[in-house]
C-alpha cells in the first residue's frame, strides 16, 4: 500500500532501525558494488531503499555520493531546505563546514517539530539512531521521497 506523496515511509524507517549497532558497513558497500570500504552512509540509505523495492520503483535514486543524491532530489522537484519538519523516511543531507558539499546522509525516524531524529549509516562507522535541532546549521536538506 503506497503512502500519500510526500507523506513519508515507515518501511524504510523499520528496515533501517532493523540495522542498528551494524559496524563497518560491509553489507552496504559490499552491496553497492565496492570491492573494499569506502565512507558508505549513502551506501546505507541506498541500501535501505532498496530492500523496500523503492530504488526499483523509481521512488529513490541509489547513490554513493551525498550531492549525488541531493542532485536527484532537486531534478524531481522533491527538496526541502533546513527548517523544514521532515516525515518519517525522508533523506535528511548534511553540510557539515558549510562549504556547499554535502558531507553526510541519513534517514529520518521522525520529527517533533523541535528536534529531528535519524537513523544513520558510518556514524563513527556504525548505524546509530541521533538526533539534531530542526534548524540545526550542518543541516543541508531533505529529500522528499514520494513513496
Amino acid at each position: 500500500m503506497l503512502s500519500v506523496p510526500g507523506g513519508g515511509s515507515d518501511d524504510i524507517v523499520e528496515v533501517a532501525l532493523s540495522q542498528v549497532g551494524n559496524v563497518g558497513g560491509e553489507p552496504y558497500w559490499s552491496w553497492y558494488g565496492f570491492p573494499s570500504r569506502v565512507s558508505w552512509c549513502a551506501c546505507f540509505v541506498s541500501w535501505c531503499a532498496d530492500q523496500c523495492g523503492y530504488i526499483e520503483s523509481g521512488a529513490m535514486p541509489k547513490f554513493s555520493y551525498c550531492d549525488a543524491g541531493i542532485a536527484w532530489f532537486k531534478s524531481q522537484d522533491q527538496w526541502q531546505s533546513r527548517g523544514y519538519c521532515p516525515s518519517p523516511g525522508d533523506i535528511i543531507f548534511f553540510d557539515w563546514n558549510n562549504n556547499g558539499v554535502a558531507d553526510h546522509v541519513g534517514i529520518v525516524e521522525s520529527c517533533d517539530g523541535y528536534y529531528v531524529y535519524t537513523i544513520e549509516g558510518n556514524a563513527n562507522d556504525a548505524v546509530k539512531q541521533l538526533c539534531y535541532s530542526v534548524n540545526y546549521s550542518g543541516i543541508e536538506g531533505y529529500g522528499v521521497p514520494v513513496y
